[in-house]
């Protein structure tokens, strides 16, 4: 983008091309970003409908990437919102609420601007009323909706809908959250003045004035005689009445033990929204536990939406993706929804340096029966990562159990012959590849062939010559075998010694074991091997 012009004056133009350039060379920079957006923001004095279109063109541009990278910042979605609303006006700004409740779902703020911008620039009820209950179904469980529920509740009260706001409240008392109290204090007042239809389900008040008919009713004096005094239907409705708000007064109580037993965790969130930096450790547990308690409620939408929650603040942590796939997939009928957590996972957030989650994915995959889909998921890897030893041997195992052992050798050689694989990761392969002969196909002999015509290609590597000589130890022999393979592992260590370039500790590790082997499985003449390898060596 070196010639693109991104409008304002010349000063505002060389500005703009130089962050822009900054942001190019480093992306995963949110300060480049920031700088970038601010400096857009404020081409020409600040953009409206009379800015130049190369300004307009160029800010909708940097706002459009900066927010498919950091897709979870809320609240740069209601300023592009804002932008917009300025530059074209209602259905633009529409479109950019739409853009920002689908990245960040779970939002309160964003939910809650979108609502009243809503509530500002349109004139019909009904869609109005639509747009609340998707974003009642989004965030109506956040422990801290109240913002949200406060903006639905003004809205029907400009409309004096008395039935709407007696209905919302009738949901949100029973959501543990932070300002329940105040919620049901004018629930329980309004429901002194609503028709009995409303105040609960038509079995329950069937169920209450079945119980008030059925009691003994009451009696008066009547001269020498008990005069019985039927119920007149003011008196049931007034008893009824009592009834229901004992039974809100339960609802109310159960609401503030699910408040109270979540406010432990609650109050130890410090930070609720997304950053690009990491979560101290303490926070980190708080989630954890947080998450424990929720799966051990065993309400799933509860636990989903926490879970939703935890990944807004930990979006790069593989941990909680991970944890999070695992409970849906625990949960009956959930593949898609599984597939949807690797997904984002694996596409948005989670860095390519973190490649666990992806390898999940993949497994899942494999699971389902879709193993050309779990190949490319590696391949994917291993175009950032070329040369991940753990995706390569991942691969090679994949292709294994479905084509057989020549499918993973073939994984192995590809890799140590491609000129992208460094020779850390070519030499960590080769013993790869003779394990998979030995533990798989059970050929020692193949094994060791692919070690001793390969090692003179990794003099210097440590994982080579580990494994080499643990895959010599590992052995299992016999009184008639022993002397054989104390042969094999000689040469190997020999080879160690006097061939290898690796570092000096390295090698004296390395013989350590090798003088093991020596006391606990050598023959008569071990003992003098071992002294005269004790002096050159640690002497």
């Amino acid at each position: 983008m070196a010639d693109y012009t991104f409008g304002g004056t010349d000063e505002e133009n060389a500005e703009l091309k130089k962050l822009n350039t900054e942001v190019l060379e480093d992306q995963d920079s949110f300060e480049n970003w920031e700088k970038l957006v601010r400096a857009a923001e404020a081409l020409e004095g600040g953009l409206n409908r009379n800015s130049s279109p190369q300004s307009i063109v160029a800010t909708r541009d940097i706002y459009d990437r900066f927010l498919a990278k950091f897709p979870l910042l809320f609240g740069y979605w209601k300023k592009y919102a804002d932008l917009e609303f300025s530059i074209a006006g209602t259905e633009a700004a529409e479109l950019v609420y739409e853009r920002g409740v689908a990245s960040i779902t779970n939002s309160v703020d964003l939910w809650t601007n979108y609502c009243s911008f809503k509530v500002e620039t349109s004139h019909d009820p009904d869609v109005i009323r639509e747009l609340f209950e998707r974003g009642a179904t989004s965030v109506g469980l956040d422990f801290l909706a109240h913002p949200f529920w406060d903006k639905y509740l003004e809205f029907e009260e400009r409309l004096e809908a008395q039935d709407k706001i007696f209905a919302i409240l009738d949901r949100v008392v029973h959501i543990p959250m932070h300002q329940y109290a105040r919620y049901f204090e004018r629930y329980r007042h309004l429901a002194q003045h609503r028709p009995l239809p409303e105040l609960l389900p038509a079995d329950m008040l069937s169920q209450f004035r079945s119980d008030i008919e059925n009691e003994s009713p009451a009696t008066v004096p009547g001269g020498a005689q008990q005069v019985k005094v039927e119920r007149g239907e003011l008196e049931i409705e007034r008893e009824m009445r009592t009834r229901i708000d004992n039974f809100h007064l339960e609802i109310f109580a159960r609401t503030q033990t699910e408040t109270t037993k979540r406010w432990t965790y609650e109050s130890e969130i410090k930070r609720p929204y997304f950053h690009v930096t990491e979560l101290d450790e303490s926070q980190m547990v708080n989630w954890r536990k947080y998450l424990d308690f929720e799966e051990v409620e065993g309400d799933y939408s509860r636990t989903q939406f926490l879970y939703e929650r935890c990944l807004v603040t930990c979006a790069y942590n593989d941990e909680f993706w991970l944890r999070y796939a695992r409970w849906m997939l625990a949960q009956p009928s959930k593949e898609e929804e599984v597939r949807n957590i690797y997904q984002r996972a694996s596409m948005l957030y989670v860095p390519i340096s973190r490649p666990a989650v992806r390898l999940h994915y993949a497994y899942f995959e494999e699971m389902c029966d879709r193993i050309e889909l779990a190949k490319d998921i590696h391949q994917a890897v291993l175009i950032n990562l070329p040369g991940h030893i753990e995706t390569i041997v991942s691969l090679a195992n994949l292709s294994r159990r479905h084509g057989g052992l020549e499918a993973a050798i073939e994984v192995y050689k590809a890799q140590i012959e491609s000129a992208q694989c460094d020779h850390y990761a070519k030499a960590a392969l080769c013993a790869e590849w003779a394990r998979l002969l030995w533990k798989t196909k059970g050929s020692v002999d193949e094994a060791r062939k692919v070690f001793q015509q390969n090692s003179h290609w990794y003099l210097d590597s440590r994982p080579f010559w580990i494994s080499y000589l643990f895959f010599e130890l590992e052995q299992a022999t016999s009184a008639e075998t022993e002397a054989t393979q104390y042969k094999h592992i000689k040469q190997v260590h020999d080879d160690i010694r006097r061939k290898s370039q690796l570092p000096p500790l390295t090698i004296k590790d390395l013989s350590h074991y090798y003088m093991a082997y020596l006391l606990e499985r050598g023959t008569k003449g071990a003992a003098k091997e071992y002294m005269t390898l004790d002096r050159e060596v640690n002497g």
